[in-house]
């Protein structure tokens, strides 16, 4: 090996060591502060909104990874070339690899985690150099047993730190178990069998929580103490008050099943989930912090991290079934989808409506204070579409001639619920599908149709009709800045026989 190549590699190691460490120092403090999260959630804030569509659309619940890989080797890349300047100069290569962890210092909520990576780091090169130096003779090339024995002992430091830092953040992000009290008021009865049950390919009625979809600028779950969290509600209000976890169980608490529709969500796309959802209502908590006077007109939310959601103040109080949830599908909330409360309103996307990991409700408005997505010049009222999709056939999918069928899944939240779904085939007329059961106006609704499929190429679209009387529009709009419009429409392949 070259020894240029060596003093690369040895920067890398040494940076790769100081990242463990940094990890480790963030598990036992501040997940989100570990330096290349930090710069990774810094990238996020700064990325351009078509861009970050592009990436939520491609790479799905690929991007946080991409993103997390992209900034460890620009890291790296850097890293070894502070490698090159400590074969050199050592000073030249400490300093850049000072600079690099000065950035996310900068950035992160914590700046420990930095420091101590940087610290790690410099003397893992230091090492390394050291173990890499020229021997007196013969031909003044580094000792192959030096080298062995330093890279050996660096890289096992580095994966004992990594490995205990990956140990904590999972037991700090742990699943809580909590026992949840029976609702006050109960969702309807769940029907025995759904059209998934029967038709193949349908999505589920209910999403289950493992597969719900998560859309969120997080790249490291928060770490809320349970015993220690609170949600206040303040602001332009009578008075402020404070909740503890067990003060929102003790009170009266609504079950609901509800469909929740990310704004990113193209059309056709699979940002939408159905989920039973428990919680206090959302009405009664600003009662009784009292809202009568108040000049606000929005609910600033603000999570445990500082992350801000601005929802429309008159949602809370336009008797819809909004509520701070503490359960999902059963059992309490998943860390992911913001244990230990969260916002939930249906009809809303969810940017504007589910802050996760809520520790706070400001009434204010949006003249005095602007949230996370409005600073971006997203909308601040923000309903959800009337939505179709087809789930069965798969686009350029290949069936065989004859019977088959048709289905998928519609949703118009809060709009008088899907009350019908109509089907095209090539452009055709209109056809009417079966829709499976309602579970009510803020839930999505399974349809079929039955086909008798020919040979060739053919185009198949849906729309919906809404109980408002509302017919799903054709007109083409993209995620920005108020949710998606437009027909899905896929090809389908029939075979010959």
């Amino acid at each position: 090996m070259s020894n240029r190549l060596l003093s690369f590699g040895l920067g890398v190691l040494a940076a790769l060591v100081g990242v463990a460490a940094g990890h480790l120092a963030a598990a036992l403090t501040t997940p989100a502060a570990s330096p290349v999260l930090a710069v990774g959630s810094e990238v996020i804030d700064l990325t351009p909104t078509p861009l970050k569509e592009w990436a939520v659309r491609e790479l799905g619940t690929r991007d946080k990874p991409v993103l997390v890989g992209s900034v460890l080797v620009g890291v790296l890349v850097l890293a070894g070339i502070a490698g090159l300047l400590a074969r050199r100069r050592f000073r030249y290569g400490a300093v850049l690899l000072v600079a690099l962890v000065a950035v996310p210092a900068v950035l992160a909520s914590s700046v420990w985690p930095s420091v101590v990576a940087g610290v790690v780091g410099v003397l893992a090169l230091f090492v390394l150099t050291r173990s890499a130096a020229p021997v007196p003779a013969p031909g003044d090339g580094p000792s192959r047993r030096a080298v062995l024995v330093g890279v050996g002992s660096v890289a096992f430091a580095g994966v004992a730190m990594g490995a205990a830092g990956r140990w904590i953040t999972s037991y700090r992000t742990r699943v809580v178990a909590v026992s949840l009290p029976a609702p006050a008021s109960s969702a309807t009865d769940f029907p025995a069998r759904a059209l998934d049950s029967r038709v193949p390919g349908i999505t589920p009625l209910r999403t289950p929580t493992a597969d719900f979809y998560r859309v969120d600028t997080r790249l490291a779950l928060p770490v809320v103490d349970l015993d220690g969290w609170t949600l206040t509600i303040d602001g332009d209000v009578e008075r402020s008050v404070t909740y503890s976890f067990d003060d929102l169980l003790a009170m009266p608490l609504i079950e609901r099943d509800i469909t929740l529709t990310c704004v990113s969500n193209d059309v056709g796309g699979r940002y939408v989930g159905g989920a039973r959802w428990l919680g206090v209502p959302l009405g009664d908590l600003l009662s009784a912090a009292g809202i009568a006077g108040t000049r606000a007109d929005q609910i600033l939310s603000t999570d445990v991290d500082g992350m801000t959601i601005s929802t429309p103040l008159s949602v809370a109080t336009d008797g819809r079934d909004a509520m701070i949830a503490v359960g999902m599908n059963g059992a309490s909330l998943p860390r992911e989808h913001g244990f230990p409360a969260r916002m939930v309103v249906p009809g809303l996307y969810g940017f504007v409506s589910a802050c996760k990991w809520i520790t706070r409700m400001t009434l204010t408005t949006y003249a005095e204070q602007g949230a996370y997505w409005t600073q971006r010049d997203w909308a601040t009222d923000a309903p959800i579409k009337i939505a179709s999709r087809v789930d069965t056939p798969r686009p350029l999918s290949t069936v065989s001639p004859g019977r088959t069928v048709i289905g998928g899944i519609a949703w118009a939240q809060h709009r008088g619920g899907v009350t019908a779904v109509e089907v095209s085939v090539d452009g055709g007329s209109w056809s009417p599908a079966r829709l499976g059961p309602s579970l009510g106006e803020d839930y999505w609704r399974q349809w079929y149709l039955p086909w008798t499929a020919t040979p060739g190429r053919h185009t198949v679209s849906c729309r919906a009709t809404a109980g408002s009387g509302e017919v799903q529009t054709a007109t083409r709009a993209a995620p920005f800045p108020d949710g998606s419009s437009g027909l899905q429409e896929i090809v389908v392949l029939v075979s010959d026989g």
